[in-house]
């Protein structure tokens, strides 16, 4: 290799000093080009080879919500406390535990399947982890508009509230980012960490009251679900969309608190190890 070649080639320092937090928002904010592109290349290329192309985004949701409100809403009946259609309900829990889930598991698995690219070029990991979590959150916002459409057509209407949607929408986007942050950094060196993901986001999402009021649940196992954070993060969300969950002051400080912890947490075991990172692709 020439002289040359060393001089105008960028390598991974392993001795680079990093300041944890400072360091991921100055590269994040650096590469905020190639996040955009990375989003964009996501939501167009998830969709490429499907004759619906993103319409999936918005019928997906919907055929599940369908077959569920067929299965809870009619052969097992469940007893409302509110007056809103059940299809609402279940609807809203749906769309925010897919988002959810597509963000983690998307941002977990990011820097993994992005070997090819980090090996080969210097770009901060992380770069990919969020945008991952950021085309979730797209996605998520894109699908926002079925549900409207159905409170429309049930009578539930859309009230004001609805302008505040994106402080639960950016509060996830935190905790599954961090949360993807750090999946990655131990998928890196486990890959079953992934699968094991996998599982865990399946029971979070049982603990989570989706297709199910939380007054369905025998009061001594209700704290279990409260626990939850997302529980907190679906209410909020419910409360602002159509107006009737009943979102009480200590859910916001839970969904903001945990989003802020969980986010900066990450980010700094991730600041920690990602000089092993690309050492183990």
């Amino acid at each position: 290799m020439s002289w040359s070649t060393l001089l105008t080639t960028n390598f991974y320092d392993s001795d680079s000093a990093r300041k944890p937090l400072a360091s991921e928002v100055a590269n994040l904010w650096a590469h905020r080009g190639l996040i955009r592109l990375i989003v964009a290349r996501d939501l167009t290329v998830r969709y490429k080879r499907s004759t619906l192309g993103v319409w999936w985004t918005l019928l997906n949701p919907l055929l599940t919500s369908g077959v569920m409100w067929m299965v809870f809403g009619n052969f097992f009946r469940f007893d409302m406390d509110t007056d809103t259609p059940y299809i609402v309900y279940l609807l809203s829990g749906i769309l925010l535990i897919t988002y959810f889930a597509q963000a983690v598991m998307a941002s977990g698995s990011a820097i993994v399947n992005s070997a090819g690219i980090l090996t080969k070029v210097y770009v901060p990991p992380e770069v990919f982890s969020v945008a991952a979590a950021i085309a979730a959150a797209v996605n998520f916002m894109i699908s926002l508009a079925i549900l409207l459409v159905i409170q429309l057509i049930t009578g539930v209407g859309i009230p004001w509230t609805v302008i505040l949607v994106p402080i639960p929408v950016l509060a996830m986007l935190g905790l599954t980012a961090g949360l993807g942050l750090l999946i990655a950094s131990a998928a890196v060196h486990f890959f079953d960490v992934l699968d094991l993901t996998g599982v865990g986001i399946q029971l979070i999402g049982y603990l989570t009251p989706t297709f199910y009021p939380i007054a369905f649940v025998p009061e001594r196992f209700q704290f279990l679900i409260k626990a939850n954070p997302l529980y907190s993060y679906l209410t909020v969300f419910r409360e602002l969309v159509y107006g009737n969950a009943g979102a009480e002051w200590w859910m916001w400080v839970y969904m903001l608190g945990s989003a802020a912890i969980i986010l900066v947490v990450g980010v700094y075991l991730f600041s920690r190890s990602w000089r092993r990172l690309v050492i183990m692709l």
